[in-house]
């Protein structure tokens, strides 16, 4: 029996050692983008005042700044039609037998940003949605009309009718942020609505897959943000908004230290793409950059013919130190900058030459190659003559294939126009969405360079 015992008291010890083992050497935070599940809601009441005094003295009063935004942030439910199948019951009982169809929702937060009912938000707070509800702080509420999103940025702006001038919230200039800057995160977390949570910049050009060539650049923040925050205002302690909370980094789920937030400046001529164009017009510096540079700053590695960065007097081994005197540290921080611009904009760059820094002004040009960094592809929209000569009206083309295939193939030239039966129409998208997917999960239509047609399965 003691024996027994002993045995028994052992076994429990090794199981503790090993769940400990595992907690603390194993497992890693991991970046959330929440999309929750509404419970019953809950109501917070708040008085009501569209004020414009001026922010006060005191750093840590803000209350003002409160009083000024929470009544523009609003509560955005996303009803999405979902279909399940049961193969069992397809088996037994016949085709269609085991399928049904059922409701999911999600929420999240948006802002207001015009008085005519604009409203910014996450787009995976919105993605798929089959109807969209948004809730003002008062409670009434309205259908949400979709004006177009950018998942690379992960911006929406969506679009209400209501019978009042309402309140909104002004754009800062995100740039102008400091870290150790006071910030405030107004949201509806786990559906509590009205929610005003404080911290300080933590830091700005913030990559959160830690890869130098990826063109995130967040506002890292120590604000608390927790599920159904996405899409909610981060605002400095005038109440102008300097961001839209988007990620956590978490072990749980929830909050535990720092949150993320798409810089106003990009979301602002995100908004403005959608409303002008339909679609986002994305800028690049015209360089290639040098991946094997550590040190401050971004060296330039490659200079394309005819690029902007070429006729504008830059060269290869160039050190990138600011662009429109704001500081570049790291790539990151150059990708927020042109992600804020349009091509035909002018910025000035501050360049290292061998010690002596210089100044250069540089025309950007429109972005016109996507890479999927999961699949190693470099991808271009066709144009309308590339689209008449093959005889199609959508397709992507494949401008550069960087896998190590164990045959030696590649499928540099081919032109992708269907991803799991479904009709490609533009390589951004397309880029965005085969880095969400896991790998061997794919399934894509093209035209190879004889002009017929095969499916690969991407590996």
């Amino acid at each position: 029996m003691k024996k027994a015992a002993s045995l028994l008291s052992i076994a429990i010890l090794g199981g503790m050692l090993t769940l400990g083992g595992y907690k603390v050497f194993i497992e890693k935070p991991q970046v959330v983008i929440e999309r929750t599940v509404e419970p019953s809601a809950q109501v917070v009441k708040t008085s009501f005042s569209n004020t414009n005094l001026p922010a006060t003295n005191s750093p840590t009063n803000f209350t003002e700044a409160a009083e000024k935004t929470i009544h523009s942030v609003v509560h955005v439910k996303n009803t999405a039609i979902k279909t399940q199948s049961d193969p069992w019951a397809e088996l037994f009982y016949g085709r269609g037998s085991g399928t049904r169809k059922y409701e999911q929702v999600g929420t999240g937060s948006g802002v207001i940003i015009s008085e005519d009912g604009f409203i910014v938000t996450n787009n995976h707070v919105i993605d798929g949605a089959s109807d969209l509800e948004v809730t003002l702080n008062n409670q009434k509420k309205y259908k949400a009309k979709l004006i177009g999103t950018d998942p690379e940025n992960d911006i929406a702006l969506l679009k209400i009718d209501a019978d009042m001038k309402l309140p909104y919230i002004p754009f800062a200039n995100s740039d102008a942020l400091k870290i150790g800057e006071w910030v405030l995160a107004v949201g509806n977390p786990y559906n509590l609505t009205s929610t005003v949570t404080a911290g300080i910049v933590s830091a700005k050009g913030r990559d959160l897959k830690g890869n130098g060539r990826v063109t995130d650049s967040f506002i890292q923040t120590d604000a608390a943000v927790n599920p159904g925050n996405s899409g909610g205002a981060l605002v400095n302690t005038r109440g102008e908004l300097v961001g839209i909370n988007t990620a956590i980094t978490s072990k749980t789920g929830s909050f535990v230290g720092y949150s993320f937030a798409v810089p106003s400046n990009i979301a602002k001529k995100v908004i403005e793409d959608l409303m002008e164009f339909g679609r986002v017009q994305q800028s690049v510096l015209g360089i290639n950059v040098d991946a094997t540079y550590s040190e401050e700053g971004v060296r330039i590695g490659g200079l394309p013919e005819n690029s902007g960065a070429k006729k504008g007097g830059l060269k290869i081994g160039d050190i990138i130190r600011k662009v429109n005197n704001v500081k570049i540290s790291k790539f990151s921080d150059l990708a927020g900058q042109l992600k804020a611009k349009r091509p035909g904009d002018f910025v000035d760059v501050t360049i290292d030459r061998n010690g002596s820094l210089l100044n250069k002004k540089v025309k950007l040009s429109k972005k016109d190659v996507y890479r999927s960094e999961n699949y190693r592809l470099d991808l271009k929209d066709l144009t309308k003559p590339e689209m008449k000569k093959l005889g199609i009206s959508y397709g992507v083309k494949i401008a550069e294939d960087y896998s190590q295939r164990t045959d030696g193939s590649s499928i540099k030239g081919f032109i992708i126009t269907k991803i799991n039966n479904k009709k490609v129409v533009s390589a951004a998208q397309l880029a965005t969405f085969l880095d969400s997917q896991k790998r061997y999960s794919v399934t894509i239509e093209m035209i190879d360079l004889d002009g017929e047609i095969v499916k690969y399965y991407l590996r």
